[in-house]
């Protein structure tokens, strides 16, 4: 019994390093037969700073169900972000979500985050503090967090490569 409160309280210190911004709540309506039926959308981004980051969404009749949904919704998309020693990506991506796509570039120390909207969110959460990113297409919030978060997994590092060529990392060089 004791064993299992420890275990609980654990997870409980491994879940409160997890940062939850939301993106945008939507108030939605359904047409039924007795008139309209009102609940709440809400797009979440989690992550922990540290290369895992997450976009959920969730609904419910009030905004802090929403948002509860959300936060358990981006915890079970959670998406590994390869980060360099300047907190940069190992090279341009672009991913697509909707009819959003997003492009990144990799950039020197110092330069920020140069994104905007949902994507500026992903990446901050993701532990990325200098890239250049752009938004191409929609301007949907939703489809363009989760444009970032396929950009973001399509990321490989030269050791992953190396692995999947069966190769050293110095052989991918010459």
């Amino acid at each position: 019994m004791a064993a299992n409160r420890r275990k609980g309280t654990r997870n409980r210190e491994k879940d409160t390093d997890w940062q939850e911004r939301v993106v945008q709540i939507r108030r939605v309506t359904k047409v039924v037969k007795g008139g309209k039926k009102l609940s709440f959308r809400a797009i979440v981004v989690v992550g922990n700073e540290r290369g895992q980051v997450g976009v959920g969404v969730g609904k419910a009749g009030d905004v802090i169900g929403a948002v509860k949904k959300g936060v358990a919704d981006g915890k079970k998309h959670l998406v590994d972000v390869p980060l360099t020693k300047s907190y940069s990506i190992p090279h341009p991506s672009t991913g697509a979500g909707g009819g959003a796509k997003v492009f990144m570039r990799p950039a020197g120390p110092g330069t920020g985050v140069i994104a905007g909207g949902a994507v500026r969110t992903v990446l901050e959460l993701a532990g990325v503090r200098n890239v250049l990113a752009k938004q191409l297409g929609s301007d949907n919030p939703l489809n363009n967090a989760r444009a970032a978060a396929n950009a973001l997994a399509a990321l490989r590092t030269l050791g992953d490569v190396a692995e999947e060529r069966d190769v050293s990392v110095e052989q991918l060089y010459s």
